[in-house]
């Protein structure tokens, strides 16, 4: 009798099992269908130069490559092409802060004085690893003071993330670009490098203004790791499936510990952002303050936007990457088919959210 009951109870858990997947099944071919129709409208409106996917769980429910590599040979994009993805650089570099930290090499409370004699003088002693990472330093960009007391203000610092970079070299005793080799093996991204390292025949060069009327950034991937950009502030170099690959590898615990990977995600400030407007700010990355949840970089060097979005509750990756940019339209301009995208995917994500708590 309590085998019959226990039978029976197995029998329901998994009907509920098979029904719940058939729903998600449902949802998922509904997400994918809603997305070709909205993302195709994109590249035809902007004539879009660049590449848009959207993967789930490791599945790709929307990917698409149009343009060129190269626009005066007219090698075609495809999923072997690098892009330079500028500032999402900075979230690298804060998981080796991180990393670093796990193994007993520094505290992100630690003042940069500690490692760095740039850091000694008066003016920034107080100066914390944690500040650099969140952009509350007070370090100004293009002059040699402080904008504002450390730790008070955010003011956007790539400098702060040049000294990130040295930072890691001075705790790790390696280079960034061999921390960084070590990370991308530990997040099995097979396509990405330090643009002073690049040896790969893929590299989407870099263009300002127009598939018509275009001029080639020179010196391209190597002037990235110039002091002016630097390789800790946005002189990594990726392909879209590589980027999945570190967003689910990141999100899910394969690359830092619980407390760590916390740290990383925790808003620790806010920031204006001018093109995504207001927006909640960690260690490298940025977040919604709204629904639906998400973290998320823009990126940008001369001639190459992009922006890399995780959706944790969907566990959804978004990767929008270009290597055209018409400075004349302004950032708002030449970023509006990456906002559109986060626009889309947003509302995407808010409407099955809802639809899935009701349905199960």
């Amino acid at each position: 009798m309590f085998s019959a009951c226990k039978s029976e109870s197995e029998k329901l858990v998994d009907e509920s099992v098979k029904r719940n997947a058939i729903i998600d099944s449902t949802i998922t071919q509904f997400k994918k269908n809603l997305l070709v129709q909205q993302m195709d409208s994109v590249f035809s409106q902007s004539k879009f130069n660049g590449s848009i996917s959207v993967m789930q769980n490791g599945k790709i429910l929307y990917e698409k490559y149009n343009g060129f590599e190269n626009f005066k040979n007219k090698t075609p994009l495809d999923s072997n092409s690098v892009f330079a993805i500028g500032s999402v650089s900075k979230q690298f570099t804060a998981v080796m802060i991180l990393l670093l930290e796990e193994q007993g090499k520094l505290k992100v409370e630690d003042q940069v004085s500690k490692y760095l004699k740039e850091f000694q003088s008066k003016t920034f002693e107080n100066i914390t690893i944690g500040q650099l990472l969140n952009h509350t330093s007070g370090l100004s960009d293009s002059g040699s003071g402080l904008l504002s007391k450390s730790g008070t203000k955010f003011n956007y610092s790539n400098k702060g993330y040049r000294y990130l970079g040295e930072l890691i070299e001075e705790a790790s005793g390696k280079t960034y670009g061999e921390n960084a080799q070590e990370l991308f093996a530990k997040a099995v991204m097979k396509h990405s490098s330090t643009s002073d390292l690049f040896v790969n025949h893929h590299f989407s060069s870099a263009y300002l203004g127009n598939s018509s009327r275009f001029l080639e950034v020179e010196n391209m991937p190597t002037r990235l790791s110039n002091s002016e950009i630097s390789v800790g502030a946005g002189g990594l170099l990726s392909t879209v499936s590589d980027l999945h690959q570190w967003n689910f590898a990141l999100y899910n615990g394969k690359i830092l510990k619980p407390e760590s990977l916390r740290k990383f995600m925790s808003q620790s400030t806010e920031n204006n952002h001018p093109i995504l407007g207001k927006v909640g700010y960690g260690f490298g990355i940025m977040m919604n303050e709204g629904k639906p949840k998400s973290y998320f970089h823009t990126g940008y060097v001369k001639g190459s936007p992009s922006l890399n979005i995780y959706y944790p509750e969907t566990k959804t990756s978004v990767v929008i990457l270009s290597n055209i940019a018409d400075e004349a339209k302004g950032k708002n301009g030449f970023f509006n088919p990456h906002k559109e995208v986060k626009k889309i995917t947003e509302a995407v994500e808010n409407a099955l959210i809802e639809t899935q708590k009701n349905l199960h």
